[in-house]
This record gives C-alpha cells, sequence and structure tokens, in this order.
C-alpha cells in the first residue's frame, strides 16, 4: 500500500495537517485496506455543493457549521472549541469560487486544499470576542459578502447555522437568505469511492480501538476509566473527537441516554456504549455494543434482549435497498414487543458521514408524513439503531450498525462481532 503524502506547509518542516498516524496506516495495511485519494474526495464534495446550488436557484452558500465546514475544505481548526464560538465560515459561489474566513493568521491551516481560492479573518461575530462591536463586525463581514456576490453572481444566499447578528446584516445588506441546511445535508448524503474508503479506514482505526477497550473491560474500573481507552486509541490513530459520552454499566443501562461516570463495573453486568466517534480524515464511525463483564452467566432474560436486538438489527438492514422509500422503511421496521416500545430508540435509521446526517428515519409512531421524502441511493451510509429497553427493568441492550447502500442491495461496513457470552 503506498503511503499517502504528508502534506507540509510551506517554509516549515514541522507542520504537518491532521490525519492518520503511522500506528494506523500500519493496521490499515496489513488489512489491505485501500486510502482515499483526498485530491479527488475534496474535488467530489466541492462539486457537489455547486450542484446544491444550481438545484436550488442560489448564488452562494454561507456555512459556519464546523462539519460543513470541513465538508467543503478538508481544514479543520479548533473544531469542538468552533462549535460554540463560530469563528470559522465558508462561501461556497455558484461557480465553485470558495473562500474561508478562519481566525487571524490561520489562513495556512487551508493551504493544502487549492480549491479554497481566498483565505481571510473576520467572520467572529461572538459577543465573547467582539463584545458590543459585534453588530459593527457582522456588518463588515456582511459587506464582505455582498461583494464577492456581487463578483461571482448575484442571487439568493443560503445559510447554515448563523448567529442573528449576522442574518441581520446580511439582510440589511440587501441579500435574500434562505435555510442552508437542505442543500449541505442532501449533498452529503451520497459519498464517493473515496470517502467510502476513508470511512472503511475509520471504521477500522474504530474497531481496533473497540477491541482494546473490550480487553481492558474488567469488574472494580469505573466506565470513565472504560471510556477513556476509546478516546486515547481513536487518538493514537488520527481519530479527532468522541461526540458522546454514551457508556453506562449494570442499572445505568436502563433508561439509555445517561452517560458515563464514576460508577463501578461490578462482577456479572451489562456494559452498553456508542461510539459516535469522529475518526481519521474526519469520518465517523458510529456503532453500539453491548458486552457482559464478569466471571459468571448472563441470565436467560439478558440473552433473550441481546437476541431480539440482533434481530431487530437484521430485520431492519434487509430493508436497505436502493430505490426503497423512506416511508417504506418505517413502515416496515421490525416491531419490538409491547414491553420495550415506550423506551425503544429515537430512529430505525440515520445518515452518517462527518458525522449523524440526513436522513433520519423514525418509527411508524414518530412519523411525520413529508419530513423525510427520499430514496435510498448508492453511496447512501445509513446506521441501523437497536435499543431494547423494558421499564424498571435493570439492564438495556444497545447495539448498532453501519451499512452503505450500493447498486446491488446494501452491505455491512462494521464488523465488530457481538458478545459471543451473550448470544
Amino acid at each position: 500500500m503506498n503511503r499517502p503524502a504528508r502534506k507540509i506547509n510551506p517554509g516549515d518542516g514541522n507542520s504537518v495537517e491532521i490525519g492518520p498516524t503511522p500506528l494506523a496506516l500500519d493496521e490499515w495495511a496489513q488489512a489491505s485496506l485501500q486510502l482515499p485519494d483526498l485530491t479527488v474526495m475534496r474535488r467530489y464534495r466541492l462539486d457537489r455543493l455547486v450542484a446544491q446550488l444550481h438545484r436550488h436557484d442560489c448564488a452562494g452558500l454561507l456555512m459556519f457549521d464546523p462539519l460543513n465546514i470541513r465538508y467543503a475544505t478538508d481544514s479543520t481548526n479548533m473544531q469542538l472549541w468552533n462549535t460554540h464560538n463560530p469563528f470559522r465560515a465558508v462561501l461556497v459561489c455558484a461557480d465553485g469560487y470558495m473562500v474561508i474566513w478562519d481566525y487571524k493568521g490561520c489562513g495556512f491551516l487551508s493551504d493544502h486544499n487549492p480549491l479554497v481560492r481566498e483565505k481571510r479573518h473576520g467572520a467572529d461575530l461572538f459577543y465573547f470576542d467582539r463584545g458590543d462591536g459585534a453588530d459593527a463586525a457582522a456588518a463588515r463581514f456582511a459587506a464582505e459578502v455582498d461583494a464577492l456576490l456581487a463578483e461571482h453572481g448575484r442571487g439568493r444566499l443560503a445559510v447554515d447555522k448563523i448567529m442573528i447578528r449576522g442574518l441581520r446584516a446580511l439582510e440589511a445588506a440587501g441579500l435574500t437568505v434562505i435555510e442552508g441546511e437542505p442543500l449541505t445535508e442532501r449533498a452529503r448524503a451520497i459519498k464517493c469511492d473515496d470517502e467510502i474508503r476513508a470511512m472503511r479506514c475509520a471504521i477500522h482505526a474504530t474497531e481496533t480501538s473497540v477491541a482494546r477497550m473490550h480487553a481492558a473491560a474488567t469488574p472494580g474500573m469505573t466506565e470513565n476509566d472504560l471510556w477513556s481507552v476509546l478516546h486515547a486509541e481513536n487518538i493514537r490513530r488520527g481519530g479527532e473527537w468522541i461526540e458522546t459520552r454514551l457508556l453506562t454499566s449494570g442499572p445505568r443501562t436502563n433508561p439509555w441516554f445517561q452517560e458515563c461516570g464514576p460508577r463501578i463495573i461490578q462482577n456479572n453486568e451489562i456494559v452498553a456504549f456508542d461510539t459516535d466517534l469522529v475518526g481519521p480524515y474526519g469520518m465517523c464511525c458510529d456503532i453500539s455494543r453491548t458486552w457482559w463483564i464478569g466471571d459468571g452467566e448472563p441470565s436467560p432474560k439478558h440473552r433473550a434482549a441481546m437476541r431480539l436486538a440482533i434481530e431487530h438489527i437484521e430485520h431492519n438492514f434487509s430493508l436497505l435497498k436502493p430505490g426503497v422509500n423512506f416511508d417504506a422503511l418505517s413502515a416496515n421496521a421490525h416491531r419490538l414487543p409491547a414491553p420495550m416500545q415506550a423506551q425503544k430508540y429515537g430512529c430505525v435509521y440515520h445518515g452518517v458521514g462527518l458525522c449523524d446526517e440526513w436522513p433520519m428515519i423514525a418509527y411508524p409512531d414518530g412519523h411525520v408524513p413529508g419530513a423525510f421524502d427520499g430514496v435510498l441511493e448508492p453511496g447512501m451510509v445509513l446506521c441501523v439503531e437497536a435499543l431494547v429497553s423494558e421499564a424498571g427493568e435493570d439492564f438495556s441492550i444497545k447495539l448498532e450498525e453501519q451499512a452503505l447502500i450500493t447498486a446491488d442491495g446494501a452491505i455491512m461496513l462494521s464488523s465488530y462481532p457481538w458478545d459471543p457470552r451473550l448470544v
């Protein structure tokens, strides 16, 4: 396997862009995984965004969401801090011209991508950074956007996740603003071959990390101790962060959505978790597993719940085929027994790419007609969810798999085995 060229910033041999580590590259070589061509992937993503602009009759797409900026530019800068202090923005024009506003002095972070034509700063419109001068900063930023659109084509401007003062400044500049999330979510939904290669690599890194966590799992350690193993192993392979803290043990698995803490894992009980992990290349690996921890045997009730969760996953995976309507997926989903209905998961499936993405396909009792119109297409990746959780019980079973839609059907991308002690 050829190693990817490391992207060195000009004049500084110690500055390397974010990416997989030698450990991950060696593991992928041993697994005969093909690496993505990042140049091809970046071009594909920009073309997808431009196509959405033409489809929605827009002159530009202005993005503040760090994941949309990653999609457009394949560059990062303090991603988690940026989620609550939005200092980055990207404008993609309908002619493909792309401009990034980054933290002052950080334009070099996008130097590896020539599709980013300009690097600026000044999109930070939040109060901590601008104080009572934030409105004036928003007006200056809006004037820049207006001037760029005047140069590259007038028309409607699609915008995602903008602060109120920024929206008002754009409208005061005479721009017609529409919601940008439908454009970005639809663009991101169909993955190219190189995105799938990147995702396969990220899943392999995640499942290798999960195996390290599984080997470390013993009674007497805290939930936080166990969860920290996944974090460390993800970072060792060039992964980026984990979006949640969904690992719990014993009775804390029921109800689901408690987050891990200092509880000590006891002998002979359940541990369940959801990775929600952003790995190498910024690709999400979102799988769930439930393990039995201890020297004894699970009860028949534990095993029955596990078998039911597997049945739920297998049935719903079998429905995944190109051309299938989202409404039909909801209507035909496996139905859990009545005692598990109240605490079932919030959706049957959801898209996944750089994070959880469109579409979200609900169970029939949560289905909203018209909210998610569409059909499965080759290149879509969906997570298949299962939560078997009975109110008043002292455990839940959480499982989740990641599947790719192909021209011939669906294939499972995730492969970490079920715990044989529970099956």
